[in-house]
């Protein structure tokens, strides 16, 4: 495997023998990574961004191709210029072979593997390693029963120390929100034109509940993490976060739909329209209620962007905290104005 180019990697020193003597030694490259630093300081994080990987898995007789981005990174105590730069290429390479391969993919599982062997083949007390993924799955629409492709984004997080190795799993899915706001104006204006018509008050709110009522739609983009301690469970199952995701919008999207499926989105959507704060609200709710078993530590994340149609601005919602301070919230109902931060939920101490 190709070590990563850049500025530490060195090439080996190699001392051109001469026409009419014997072969002479190469002398050893000395590691300069190794040396002492002229500012003798620590480092928080060192490492690579941007490693891409095609990785390949074998399921049920079929192979999955997943296209995946790494970022790995170790702590640098104060005593050592420098990280030994190719070796993180050479650890995502083995950790793919011995980790995925002939296994349903899991992104975090895969994180924490790297994370281990980055720690100990780079002499650090920390690593962490993301790794995001591209990933087809097949579904079929609601209406006609077609198949069509549809892409999804996993998040895979792992921190490892001697503590242990904490996981982050995450999932992003695309889907449609139909605004609430708009709906109510525009069903404050078909009562008022369907009384002019001549309608009674009782036949006029038997039609707005039977009649979708037309408001303004937006893309949503739905993303959530959620983080297991160290000594939790294995993994937090992703296509369960993805329904979650998919079913906190107005109404899930499909890339190929024939007339009776957009149909069926379109209606379902205006008869449940949802703010962006609502699809989040709605994220958290099923997270605390789907997963009682784990523990208060547990740190979750759930963010909604929509992307505007009448405006030139998108809109975004966020909630991140830990499983603990969501639960005691949905309790009491009492607001927090401080949440643990995904950064800081990372951040453990090394001991």
């Amino acid at each position: 495997m190709e070590p990563l180019a850049g500025p530490r990697v060195r090439p080996s020193l190699t001392l051109h023998k001469p026409m009419a003597s014997q072969p002479t030694a190469t002398p050893a490259a000395p590691d300069v990574q190794a040396s002492l630093p002229a500012t003798q300081v620590s480092l928080s994080r060192v490492g690579v961004t941007g490693v891409e990987k095609v990785i390949r898995v074998k399921a049920d007789g079929s192979e999955n191709l997943f296209y995946a981005e790494f970022e790995c990174f170790v702590d640098l105590n104060p005593r050592q210029a420098g990280v030994h730069m190719s070796r993180f290429e050479e650890i995502v390479g083995e950790a793919i072979d011995a980790v995925v391969l002939g296994e349903a993919f899991r992104a975090e599982v895969l994180a924490a593997h790297v994370a281990q062997r980055v720690r100990e083949r780079q002499g650090g007390l920390r690593a962490e390693v993301s790794v995001t993924a591209r990933y087809p799955e097949t579904v079929q629409t609601p209406e006609s029963g077609q198949s069509t492709q549809e892409i999804y984004v996993l998040f895979g997080t792992a921190v490892d120390s001697e503590r242990g190795t904490r996981t982050l799993t995450g999932v992003q899915a695309q889907g449609m929100t139909a605004c609430p706001c708009a709906q109510e104006m525009v069903a404050g204006l078909a009562r008022e034109r369907l009384t002019e018509e001549g309608f009674d008050a009782e036949e006029i709110e038997r039609i707005v509940a039977v009649v979708p009522i037309a408001t303004h739609n937006q893309r949503g983009i739905g993303t959530l993490h959620v983080g297991c301690p160290e000594g939790g469970p294995a993994w937090i199952d992703a296509p369960e976060l993805l329904r979650i995701v998919e079913s906190s919008m107005s109404s899930e999207i499909y890339e190929l739909m024939k007339r009776p499926d957009e149909m069926a989105v379109v209606v379902k959507a205006h008869e449940q329209p949802r703010f962006v704060e609502d699809c989040v609200r709605e994220m958290v709710r099923q997270v605390v209620e789907g997963y009682p078993d784990l523990p208060d530590e547990t740190f979750v994340m759930a963010r909604q962007e929509n992307l505007e149609t009448i405006h030139r601005h998108n809109v975004v919602a966020e909630r991140y905290g830990t499983l603990g301070e969501l639960r005691a919230e949905l309790a009491s109902g009492e607001h927090r104005a401080r949440h643990q931060t995904m950064r800081e939920w990372l951040e453990v101490p090394a001991s």
